[in-house]
């Protein structure tokens, strides 16, 4: 393969790699230093020149890819800077496995397969990561204060749960009731009818940083969350 297209091959790559990296961590890179990072990053063909050992292989591709971030997002501090890389090799490494599991190699036929695919990829990668990051953020340690009695959970903020009784906002369980407290029955509402859900109230329970002390505690054996214990009211929404 001629140099110069293994050059564009890997600017090509290097670009689409800055670019994903800046759209996950919205760091609105202008298209010159998008185009500078990839430069830089394409300059890692001299490899091929070098008689040098793997050591000496990865000292220098990491010494590359700090300075494609450095040129490409700044430095504004270190934390900045290390989760710019970070993210940035979690990228590389996903489009990495990707030309593995085809068997990619460099030649023309694999540059053609990389224009067609891998921005179809990226993207789906970047639609994944922003519906994970929006799923993470709707979980939250939780405590319920009940009498003497301390749950500690984990819930999940439903913007589809505003059942409300009474001026108490109500979260659901998946747990058992057994606790003495009065039984408060809650009526609500699904497409197959009405029903009654067993709840108690509770002293408060804290959300995160936040208190709530007008909440019903409902049970529901229906209620299953992946990774949750209870189902927050939309009113707790910060």
């Amino acid at each position: 393969m001629y140099i110069e297209v293994l050059f564009f091959f890997n600017f090509f790559l290097d670009f689409l790699l800055l670019m994903t990296t800046s759209i996950l961590l919205k760091r609105k890179a202008k298209l010159f230093n998008l185009i500078i990072g990839a430069f830089i990053g394409s300059l890692s063909i001299i490899i091929l020149f070098l008689n040098i050992n793997s050591l000496q292989l990865l000292i220098l591709k990491i010494y590359l890819s700090i300075l494609m971030n450095l040129f490409t997002f700044y430095y504004k501090n270190f934390k900045y800077t290390i989760y710019n890389i970070l993210i940035f090799y979690l990228v590389s490494i996903s489009v990495g496995g990707f030309l593995y599991l085809f068997k990619l190699s460099f030649n023309y036929n694999s540059l053609f397969i990389l224009f067609i695919l891998c921005p179809f990829i990226i993207y789906i990668y970047i639609k994944q990561m922003k519906m994970f990051e929006n799923k993470k953020n709707k979980y939250y340690d939780v405590l319920i204060y009940i009498g003497n009695k301390t749950l500690s959970l984990t819930g999940y903020l439903d913007s589809g749960n505003t059942l409300k009784h009474k001026n108490n906002i109500v979260v659901i369980t998946n747990l058992k009731n057994i606790f003495s407290k009065k039984i408060i029955l809650v009526p609500y509402t699904t497409i197959s009818g009405t029903y009654l859900l067993e709840c108690i109230k509770v002293t408060k329970i804290k959300v995160g940083n936040t208190i709530f002390d007008n909440v019903l505690l409902g049970f529901s054996t229906n209620m299953n969350i992946e990774g949750a214990e209870v189902l927050l009211n939309k009113e707790m929404e910060e």
